[in-house]
């Protein structure tokens, strides 16, 4: 019997952040320093996450730096 269990999707979720010095390089607005979580489910079921933090933008969203 084989049991396939295939990748269903990998999430970055900001669950913190605090003003920070600087622009972004894309639009021109302000910055912010964020905590990020990285959730990976396989077949619906969450199984790893990853907390990190992240210099993002406040208008577009864009990751500027990461500090993995």
């Amino acid at each position: 019997m084989v049991c396939f269990c295939f990748l269903v999707d990998q999430r970055h979720m900001l669950m913190s952040s605090k003003p920070a010095a600087g622009t972004c390089l894309r639009c021109r607005s302000g910055a912010s320093v964020g905590l990020m979580k990285t959730v990976t489910r396989f077949c619906y079921v969450p199984i790893y996450w990853k907390s990190w933090k992240a210099i993002i933008c406040t208008f577009c969203g864009a990751v500027l730096k990461s500090y993995r």
